[in-house]
């Protein structure tokens, strides 16, 4: 199979059939084989229904319902875990994404030989103060903590090589942070195309101005676990090591100072210099130990499960 398809979504029922239409068309156009993957992340109006519509109307359509709404990360894993095209497309369902784009981006992953690419919604359709100020600085900061050059995270339409997807755990809200994961993976070819970003049709943004605060948390949380995620004592461990030799050092002058010096000056309890020494060798004596409990669960950690399904459409419900 040419492509793969995944599209997360949360209450889009009256675009999901325009949508529908018009990547079938593009599919058609260029005669690739082809699926689609819905994710139905939890709506609560018709979207279901509508899935459930065009799978009878098309057997490329195929359909993952979350018994409730667990974030568009889980709905990209649930549908990077089904997919089987040689090149997967994700998309948002909203219809701001142009499936127009989607040859293009195939014949960047075949032709070209990249790993991943990510669109660019160079000229945005968003509210400025709102959406398009905010992702500007989210950007540069992604850009500057992980190295990798793309001037939009965090756009919906990307497309990829099946390895990556199989090879890249999209947990928590790391779907802003598809292009890191891949690339602390192995996968370094990762380029960038101007897409068409397109007003919204239908409905109104499920993101509000807290996404980039959640944003920001998260990129400090993946720069953590990309650089010491496997060797939490290394990080840890070392700032343990250095608080505990401060404090120590501070309290051994303090003990000479009193011995040798200033024998009949006050007591070393009555300096509050030997209670900065105190706390700074217990703080680093505590960053040890965070270091040997992380250390500990990492090797004792067992995957759960993040998300539940409630009903899936022409998928095998045995794969995994």
């Amino acid at each position: 199979m040419n492509i793969s398809v995944v599209i997360p979504l949360l209450n889009e029922k009256d675009s999901l059939k325009e949508l529908h239409d018009w990547i079938a068309n593009v599919m058609q156009s260029n005669h690739f084989s082809y699926e689609i993957i819905f994710i139905d992340d939890g709506s609560t109006d018709a979207s279901w229904e509508t899935i459930t519509k065009l799978s009878e109307i098309n057997p490329h359509v195929k359909g993952i319902r979350f018994l409730a709404n667990f974030g568009k990360s889980q709905a990209l894993h649930a549908g990077f875990d089904k997919a089987i095209g040689d090149v997967i497309i994700t998309m948002d369902a909203d219809l701001q994404d142009n499936p127009e784009e989607i040859p293009e981006l195939y014949e960047m992953i075949i032709s070209d030989n990249y790993d991943m690419v990510s669109g660019w919604k160079k000229k945005r359709y968003d509210s400025v103060l709102t959406k398009n100020l905010p992702s500007k600085l989210f950007n540069w900061a992604a850009r500057k903590t992980s190295g990798v050059k793309l001037n939009d995270f965090n756009c919906g339409l990307k497309a990829y090589r099946l390895n990556v997807v199989k090879n890249i755990d999209v947990n928590g809200e790391m779907h802003r942070y598809i292009p890191v994961l891949a690339k602390n993976a192995g996968f370094s070819k990762i380029g960038e195309k101007v897409v068409k970003h397109q007003a919204r049709k239908y409905g109104e943004t499920k993101f509000g101005i807290d996404r980039f605060i959640h944003g920001f948390l998260d990129l400090i949380t993946i720069w953590f676990l990309s650089r010491f995620g496997k060797r939490p004592m290394h990080l840890f461990g070392a700032l343990g090591v250095l608080m505990f030799a401060i404090g120590f050092m501070f309290a051994l002058y303090l003990g000479i100072d009193k011995l040798f010096f200033h024998k009949t000056g006050r007591l070393i309890t009555e300096r509050p210099q030997f209670y900065l020494s105190l706390a700074t060798m217990i703080i680093g004596t505590q960053f040890f130990v965070a270091g040997f409990l992380g250390e500990i669960m990492l090797r004792t950690k067992q995957d759960k499960k993040r998300y539940l399904v409630k009903e899936v459409i022409n998928l095998d419900t045995t794969a995994n």
